[in-house]
């Protein structure tokens, strides 16, 4: 289980009655690396039943938390989400003097935030299905689309975690062909037209743990999305890219010599599933398998972080949870292998300058620059021609064109950089 700040009994039953729950018993959860999370079993719960969680946030500020109630609250009713109970006692006020119709969700506690939410009905699933990639594909699709409704979107989502930091820390200590596995992926990351990706408030840790479903009888339902504490402005296909690699990738345990398979027959029910309720663009389809990389890398990062986290501030014990970050490399080296075989198309850079002849006509001078795999490539290369001497030669009459692999003739003496 991971539960970093100890409780007592009195402290819960305080805090558990300024949202209005009576509280008879907390019982830790021994899933989340970051949290200490408890169930909350109430006077009025049966033995064996709990009604709510109550979760101290140990690394976010109140202020994000803050945030993410109000997120909560605009996807409640359209989502499966647990929305944070108000603080009883201010609402009360508030409606005595009828000021706002403001809430508060947050209680602070010694610089930390804790809230309660109700406990949706459902499980975690050990494994995953077609179906149920299917269905949380079209359930992320509606995040995105409700969520665009709170504007502007950076005053909602928390700031994305400097993972640049923690990798220049972290390359250091590895060897050498993990960190070039890492530094290629991230480059090729960079190489992408970002600019044209589009952007939003996004989960960014949708995995199948963060998810409870209906498994009863032969049903797969998706009763519940949990843990929103990471939401972000990223690009919607970095989601999209976070929520594949676990939903669509079997992970074996300690016995099964802790095997990493992904199921490409899952991610296409995934992405079917997301374009009923959102298309993709060309871009975004394109973006996809770096984009799938990427997202092992942080998450690879992010396990390394938790380490470094748990030795710099002395955390161990049997209470502290940490999962292998050895797997999400693996799962990194997969998606970069397809990177390069998935490139179907390169972006031919040519000037055109138009000249009159000696009839007064304009006579077109076609030049080719190069061949580029990405298009970020070709418009850095037009960058730097203007930095050359002879420049001069060059006005304006750049245009990149995209071409098939298929339509090139190399024999011409194309380079692709």
């Amino acid at each position: 289980m991971s539960v970093y700040t100890q409780l007592t009994d009195d402290q819960f039953a305080a805090f558990c009655s300024s949202f209005g729950v009576a509280f008879a018993r907390a019982i830790p959860i021994t899933q989340g690396i970051k949290n200490s999370n408890w169930f909350i079993q109430t006077t009025d719960d049966s033995e064996g039943e709990y009604s709510y969680v109550f979760t101290l946030f140990e690394e976010r500020p109140p202020a994000d938390i803050e945030k993410m109630a109000v997120i909560l609250g605009q996807l409640d009713g359209t989502l499966p989400v647990a929305a944070p109970l108000p603080i009883i006692e201010i609402e009360a006020a508030q409606a005595a003097t009828d000021k706002n119709n403001d809430k508060r969700y947050v209680i602070h506690y010694e610089d930390k935030a804790i809230t309660v939410v109700p406990c949706l009905s459902g499980a975690h699933p050990k494994q995953t299905t077609t179906a149920m990639c299917y269905e949380i594909g079209a359930a992320l699709a509606m995040l995105h689309e409700t969520l665009q409704e709170l504007q502007p979107s950076e005053d909602y989502g928390v700031a994305l975690y400097p993972w640049i930091d923690v990798r220049d820390r972290e390359i250091q200590f590895m060897p050498g062909d993990e960190a070039k596995l890492m530094s290629d992926i991230w480059q090729s990351y960079d190489k992408l037209s970002l600019d044209k990706l589009p952007k939003g408030l996004c989960h960014l840790d949708m995995f199948a743990d963060n998810t409870l479903w209906d498994l009863t009888k032969g049903k797969e339902t998706l009763t519940g999305l949990l843990d929103f504490t990471e939401v972000s402005v990223d690009h919607y296909v970095m989601d999209i890219a976070i929520t594949i690699n676990d939903f669509c990738t079997t992970w074996g345990d300690a016995e099964q010599g802790e095997s990493v398979d992904f199921d490409r027959h899952k991610m296409t029910a995934f992405l079917q599933g997301y374009e009923s309720k959102r298309a993709l663009d060309s871009d975004e389809k394109r973006a996809l398998p770096v984009m799938l990389a990427k997202a092992a890398v942080i998450f690879w990062l992010l396990r390394l972080n938790v380490i470094h986290y748990n030795r710099t501030e002395g955390r161990s014990g049997d209470n502290i949870m940490v999962k292998n970050p050895d797997l999400m490399k693996r799962l990194a080296a997969y998606h970069y292998s397809h990177v390069e075989k998935d490139q179907d198309s390169v972006f031919v850079l040519e000037h055109t300058r138009f000249e009159e002849d000696d009839t007064d006509k304009d006579i077109a001078d076609f030049k080719l620059i190069g061949v580029f795999a990405s298009e970020s490539q070709a418009q850095a290369a037009i960058e730097q021609l203007k930095t050359q001497p002879g420049f001069e030669d060059y006005p304006n009459g750049f245009h990149i064109d995209e071409y098939p692999l298929g339509q090139i003739n190399w024999s011409s003496g194309f380079v692709v950089y």
